[in-house]
């Protein structure tokens, strides 16, 4: 990803005496648990991901949004719940992802929740499929203080996109990309910090130089090439890329297919981050699309409570023993993703 001078200084500047020692507390238990080989936990986590909603205008093949197959209950985050968590959260937390699953601008409150988080001074983040980015939308947006914008576009063309993207138009996207930028520049604003991320597979890994040009005729800030999570790779898919750098699976002498990645029985990411559905409930990370390993739920219990209970021990546990015997782990894309510079 390309280095921003003035997005690494925004990040900054949501630093306080508070959370760097909370994230120290983090950085140091994390290694102390892979020295040790047992679950230590220091600290609260400085990054979480909150779901604004799991509805979606798409029905994109591998995705439980798109495929309307969720078996958890469906629903919006409700802007008193949502005030509630960040206000129990905020003094230690320095990033918050606006996402999970579903299109986040479907939820009306949306770009309000976002302009609170902002003033806890917290660094915000979301991922859109840019169809709802109109000239309106796309101002409120910048007049939030959203931070980081990643907008999903995975093809050049209406004919590649649509085959991933079903259901979608590949005009909006652009269109909503050329808005956002033109509201950036008109109210001379620093953020958000633009990415197109295109989520590389088969039939679009040839127009990623065609991503490129585009992204720089439209003027945003870093492109990023997303390997894509397929359920059933193992005897193959149409979805796996032929080049083998975009994908994160690799084709073994037998013909199966295996996960690149070594599962190391260690994750960075059960220390320092978490997510929470849109109905409160606290899930390891964002693998569990289902939810379906809930360690607590802000209904009934608070985040500190939740963080520290039975539930998340036992989870840490499992997983310093063996990562490969839970399921959400198993097809984990953590460490890879390809980023290349927009310029």
């Amino acid at each position: 990803m390309k280095f921003s001078f003035s997005n690494t200084f925004n990040f900054i500047s949501k630093l306080t005496f508070r959370r760097v020692w909370n994230m120290l507390l983090v950085y140091v238990s994390f290694y102390i648990t892979k020295y040790l080989k047992k679950p230590i936990q220091f600290g609260k986590p400085f990054s979480i991901s909150l779901e604004p909603t799991t509805s979606c205008n798409l029905r994109c093949p591998e995705c439980p949004s798109g495929l309307r197959s969720f078996t958890r209950p469906i629903g919006m985050l409700e802007p008193k719940f949502f005030r509630k968590t960040i206000d129990e959260l905020s003094s230690h937390l320095i990033y918050l992802t606006f996402y999970f699953q579903g299109e986040p601008y479907l939820n009306k409150n949306f770009l309000d929740m976002v302009a609170y988080a902002k003033s806890k001074n917290i660094y915000t983040s979301t991922s859109t499929n840019a169809h709802y980015l109109n000239d309106e939308t796309s101002k409120k947006t910048i007049e939030s203080g959203l931070d980081r914008l990643i907008i999903s576009i995975d093809g050049t063309t209406q004919e590649t996109y649509q085959q991933y993207r079903v259901g979608g138009q590949l005009s909006k996207v652009i269109e909503g990309a050329k808005n956002i930028v033109h509201w950036k520049q008109k109210l001379n604003s620093p953020t958000p910090y633009v990415i197109f991320q295109f989520l590389v597979v088969r039939h679009n890994e040839h127009q990623i130089e065609d991503l490129k040009k585009l992204a720089k005729e439209i003027g945003v800030d870093d492109i990023i090439l997303k390997t894509a999570q397929v359920y059933d790779y193992e005897n193959g898919n149409s979805l796996i890329p032929e080049n083998e750098k975009y994908s994160r699976y690799k084709k073994n002498a037998d013909g199966t297919y295996s996960i690149k990645n070594e599962l190391e029985n260690s994750c960075w990411k059960l220390w320092h981050s978490c997510v929470i559905t849109w109905d409160g409930k606290v899930v390891p990370c964002c693998f569990d699309k289902d939810a379906s390993h809930q360690l607590g739920d802000l209904n009934s219990h608070t985040f500190q409570q939740i963080w520290n209970n039975d539930l998340y021990k036992n989870f840490r546990a499992q997983l310093v023993k063996g990562r490969k015997e839970i399921d959400i782990c198993r097809n984990c894309s953590e460490g890879c993703k390809v980023n290349f510079d927009a310029e």
